[in-house]
């Protein structure tokens, strides 16, 4: 569910919760098969010789922060969140799903869901994990395709541009100018770039400060290079930090899920139980 702040800011945005942050078992289906990314790490260490940093991205990327908290934004190390996943076909509305999503950062998460003839789990901790599948009643390892994906979903979500992530993994930051964004708006973008090549842009409100999108390229299941694109909205305050409620995904310009938070707490305590693989099936717990 990694998308953003939550998962998806963590599982699309992320959610990028996000996205959205976001991680579904409806979403690794058609997962397309992506190169293996650095996975997060903490921003204290050294940048690479060959990393640039740019200090007006720096200034979009530190106000953002404030716009979502400051220093309260940066202390949360748990999120423990419900809601609903909507999944789109061909811009089409489907039933939505309802989750509950753990996150550990930077790098552990498990997200249950449950709807539309769908129950299971998908859990990541770190490079490791595995899935639940309750209509099939099966206890799976996570496959090199669904790890990738995470990983990207990481490269992709606001934490990582916020909380400085990308640092350790070597990629430079640039500021890439203003974009139109409706009437009378502007958005403030700026760019990561890896060591592999790949880039993902982020746009933030030029007034507010707020995320307002996040882009990047990936090859889809039949092996095009195709545009994916998250949408922050509903930014609502939980305490001192303030975060999207929605978030919205696109594919080649067509939405293809939202993910629509109901609940969120910040700095709860999560077990490291959740997120260890059950001996099998049946000692599945929800």
């Amino acid at each position: 569910m990694r998308k953003t702040l939550l998962p998806t800011f963590a599982r699309a945005c992320r959610a990028s919760l996000l996205l959205f942050a976001v991680s579904t078992l409806a979403h690794a289906q058609d997962a397309g098969k992506q190169p293996a990314t650095p996975a997060p790490a903490s921003s204290s260490a050294p940048k690479s010789s060959a990393q640039k940093i740019d200090e007006k991205a720096v200034a979009v990327v530190e106000r953002a922060v404030e716009s979502l908290g400051g220093r309260a934004y940066l202390d949360v190390k748990t999120i423990v969140s419900r809601g609903y996943f909507t999944p789109f076909h061909d811009g089409v509305q489907a039933l939505p799903i309802s989750f509950t999503d753990y996150t550990v950062f930077p790098d552990h998460e498990r997200t249950e869901f449950k709807g539309a003839g769908q129950k299971g789990i998908e859990t990541h901790a770190g490079d490791n994990g595995w899935v639940f599948d309750g209509q099939a009643k099966a206890l799976l390892d996570l496959t090199p395709v669904q790890v990738g994906d995470f990983r990207t979903s990481v490269r992709t979500s606001l934490d990582n541009i916020l909380r400085g992530w990308w640092r350790a993994a070597g990629a430079s930051l640039t500021y890439a100018g203003r974009r139109e964004a409706g009437l009378a708006r502007r958005n403030e973008t700026v760019r990561l770039t890896y060591p592999d090549g790949f880039e993902v842009e982020f746009e933030f409100d030029a007034k507010e400060g707020t995320p307002s999108k996040v882009k990047y390229k990936k090859q889809n299941a039949e092996g095009d290079t195709v545009e994916e694109e998250d949408r922050y909205a509903q930014f609502i305050s939980v305490g001192a930090v303030r975060i999207p409620f929605i978030i919205d995904h696109y594919r080649a310009g067509v939405q293809s899920s939202r993910v629509n938070y109901n609940e969120v707490e910040f700095n709860r305590p999560v077990s490291d139980a959740l997120f260890t693989k059950p001996a099998d099936a049946k000692k599945v717990k929800f």
